[in-house]
Formats: C-alpha cells, structure tokens, sequence
C-alpha cells in the first residue's frame, strides 16, 4: 500500500494494489490494478467506496500516479455532472430557458427535495422556484435537463396543454427522457398514469374543482411526472 499521494482536489488518495485492504489512510480509496493484456487503455470505474484503475503492467509507479489521478478526477467530475449543486442546478436551468426557451422562463432557485415520491420536479410559477426530487440524483444529464425543462415550461404555461408541449418541442429528447422516467417508474412500482403528473392534458380526466388540467392536486406547483 502506498499511501499520502496527491489528489486531484488537494487530499490524498490511498492507493492499494492487487485489492488488499488498507489498514490506515484517510483519503479516497483507490485499488489499482494491473494486467499484462492491457497495452495502453487505462479505465476506472466506481466500486463501492474505492475507485478500481485498470492500467497496463509495463507502466512505472510515476505514469502509475498520473493516471490515477486522472481518472479519479474524471470520475469525480462525471459524479457533479450526475449529482449537481443547487447552484448549478440554477445555472443550468437558466441555459435551457436561453437554448429552449428564449430566455422567457426565468427561475429564482432550483433545489434539491427529498419528499417528492410520486413527482420528479415541482415548480411555483409565483415565486419562480424549481424543486427537484432526489429520486433524479445520478440519473444522464439529458434527463435531468428534460425535467428541468418541463419545470420551467410550467412556469411559463401551467398546465399540460398543446401550448406547453410546444415549448418542448426543440428539446430532441424529450420522448426518450419520457421513456427513462417510465422505466424507473415501472421497477420502482409506481404508476405515472394513475399519478396523473406527466401525460398531455389532453389525455388526462377532467380535474376536480379547484385543480389545474395536467395535475393531480391543487397544489398551485406545477409537477413531473
């Protein structure tokens, strides 16, 4: 074990060759490994806590460093674009209402919620305000985006009408993104459908009195399915 190696946000990283444990060190486990098949690829992926780097056997213990903390780095850059500051998330939301929407839908905050079982985004159109369910951590980007997009489409036009799929209409993954969400609906065993909260008003039962066309409750936030 080799430890006290420098990491690519200032902390160590504790290196383990072969898989063995290490017995101390307090920075990111990474257990490389070595194979006599591999002449110049270098992968890594996530195992658990520790982080797994696949590198060829001929390398040195100095190439060994560099690219360790190279795919530690790349690894944590994928795991912010998955998991995104609230921050971020506004920033973000921003550059979709600019790329889609012509800067028309302009949100004051983006946060993360962790109550929100049987919606993926909510917004306020009042109070410009965006929430996200913790369900979407780690899902691709383009998912992300496309509810974010969906929020802000809403604080736009509140309800599930043509003119609000319109506006989604210059995002080129809207069906597909639709598709992931039902896919995770489906194994979570929940029903998108019954929920009520991201199908065409069209397609929807009239709303009891006092709720918008395209919700499944009077809450004046707007939801995802």
């Amino acid at each position: 074990m080799r430890a006290d190696q420098a990491g690519p946000a200032g902390g160590a990283v504790v290196t383990v060759t072969g898989g063995a444990a290490p017995a101390t060190g307090t920075g990111p486990l990474v257990d490389v490994r070595r194979s006599r098949r591999r002449s110049r690829t270098v992968s890594a992926y996530r195992d658990g806590e520790r982080t797994v780097v696949l590198i060829p056997a001929r390398f040195s213990r100095a190439e060994e460093r560099e690219w360790v903390e190279r795919m530690v780095s790349r690894l944590d850059a994928a795991d912010r674009r998955r998991n995104p500051a609230e921050d971020d998330l506004l920033e973000r939301a921003r550059e979709l209402s600019h790329r889609h929407l012509d800067d028309l839908a302009r949100p004051a905050s983006v946060t993360w919620v962790d109550n929100q079982q049987h919606r993926w985004g909510s917004c306020t159109p009042a109070d410009a305000s965006i929430r996200l369910s913790t369900r979407l951590q780690g899902v691709p980007g383009w998912v992300l985006d496309y509810v974010l997009l969906h929020e802000l489409a809403h604080l736009l036009v509140p309800t599930h009408s043509r003119a609000f799929w319109a506006l989604l209409e210059s995002y080129p993954r809207t069906e597909r993104a639709r598709g992931f969400l039902a896919g995770l609906d489906h194994v979570a065993g929940r029903d998108p459908e019954a929920e009520a909260d991201d199908a065409p008003a069209e397609q929807l039962t009239r709303p009891a009195r006092g709720e918008t066309a395209g919700e499944g409750t009077p809450d004046p936030a707007r939801s995802t399915g």
